[in-house]
């Protein structure tokens, strides 16, 4: 769910030398390629577009691009189905991780980010519109859970300790 702390994981991957790509990055480059300007409207008519007819269009070109470094460990943010967990499934050994924070703590945090596409009015919408694009059953069978409730740091740690555990062989 938007501003639940999932994007904590750049940071991380970045200074592990991990590559990253996120959905969300990849909808906001395309409006701006497309020259219109980032607001909630055009972000939300942008990503509706992409997803496509069977809402995997922005999983397909975020995947295709990780693939592309030919790397044996990436991480891919902000899949919001399961199809499209599926489809990652079959491409890759993968773990998948769910950010978990309580609505008030996401609606504090879409405040105070500062994104162009997180107007304080477009809270609901974009909630209405995640649970639409089936969020809640990718985050109900997640290999594992973060409940991001403390310090970014305590995420951090509970970051790596997944990311470690699904590293080590056997």
């Amino acid at each position: 769910m938007p501003a639940s702390g999932k994007n904590i994981a750049r940071p991380y991957a970045e200074s592990n030398g991990i590559p990253y790509f996120a959905t969300g990055d990849v909808v906001r480059a395309e409006v701006r390629c497309r020259g219109l300007e980032p607001n909630p409207e055009n972000t939300a008519a942008v990503s509706t577009e992409m997803r496509g007819n069977d809402g995997m269009g922005v999983t397909r070109k975020a995947l295709q691009a990780a693939k592309e470094t030919g790397e044996e460990t990436v991480f891919l943010e902000g899949m919001r189905s399961w199809p499209e967990i599926e489809l990652i499934r079959q491409e890759a050994d993968c773990t998948v991780i769910a950010f978990l924070a309580p609505r008030q703590t996401r609606r504090s945090r879409v405040l105070s980010r500062g994104r162009s596409d997180d107007a304080p009015v477009a809270f609901e919408e974009r909630d209405a519109r995640e649970i639409a694009y089936g969020t809640a059953t990718p985050i109900a069978l997640a290999d594992a859970y973060i409940l991001n409730t403390g310090t970014m740091e305590e995420a951090l740690e509970d970051l790596d300790g997944i990311v470690r555990a699904a590293l080590i062989p056997g």
